[in-house]
């Protein structure tokens, strides 16, 4: 149902190398590329992330309510890239944890203050 969800970043160089080593950890590489912008994915025609300069050059800002969650696959996986991401420079929005009796999930904002989820449903 998702084609691609985008973010935007204020340091593009530093958000490449950001989701290049976090979302290697679940298969995630980029798929396509261009100079404003990186899509990133497991394979040709599945879900992608992007992330962008904002197409009006722009300064980027993060909505209230918006976030990415990123599979781990399992509770393990969850936090392993919940760590990375936080190795990484992002900061704590709620450490891994059971939510719910059917979902685990961790959650990060980036370098540029985009939420993200890490999780796994159990």
């Amino acid at each position: 149902m998702i084609g691609y969800t985008t973010i935007g970043s204020k340091d593009l160089d530093k958000a490449v190398s950001f989701y290049d080593e976090l979302l290697g950890l679940v298969g995630g590489k980029r798929l396509m590329e261009m100079d404003r912008i990186k899509f990133y994915g497991t394979d040709e025609g599945g879900a992608m992330l992007a992330v962008c300069i904002p197409a009006d050059e722009g300064m980027q800002s993060c909505g209230n309510g918006q976030m990415v969650a990123i599979p781990g696959g399992s509770a393990e996986g969850a936090d392993a890239l919940y760590k990375k991401a936080i190795e990484l420079g992002a900061t704590d929005a709620g450490a891994p944890g059971q939510r719910f009796d059917f979902f685990y999930g961790g959650y990060v904002y980036d370098l540029d203050g985009n939420k993200l989820c890490f999780f796994n449903m159990t």
